[in-house]
């Protein structure tokens, strides 16, 4: 029972992976205006997908080096902690 509710769901984790990694860090956009806060926020969100990405893809980066400082590295480690729960984890028993 627990096998199936995972194969009809697979097609939609794909879809949205896709998705996701469509927006990754390293884009072309960033070479005329830096990356600011709200892009970092973005990139700290989809880290995990862009880092499977980044060991097939070389021209696929995690962070995004052409970035406004920092308010992106602020937007960055916000969305890191946000997307892999914080510290809250730590304070469950």
């Amino acid at each position: 029972m627990r096998k199936s509710k995972i194969i009809r769901w697979l097609p939609l984790i794909i879809i949205a992976l896709f998705l996701l990694s469509s927006c990754a860090a390293g884009n072309e956009k960033f070479d005329v205006d830096p990356a600011g806060f709200w892009y970092g926020l973005w990139h700290g969100f989809i880290s995990l997908v862009t880092f499977i990405i980044s060991l097939f893809n070389e021209n696929v980066s995690i962070y995004e080096v052409n970035n406004s400082g920092w308010p992106y590295n602020l937007g960055f480690i916000l969305g890191v902690a946000i997307f892999y729960g914080g510290g809250s984890k730590s304070s469950c028993r």
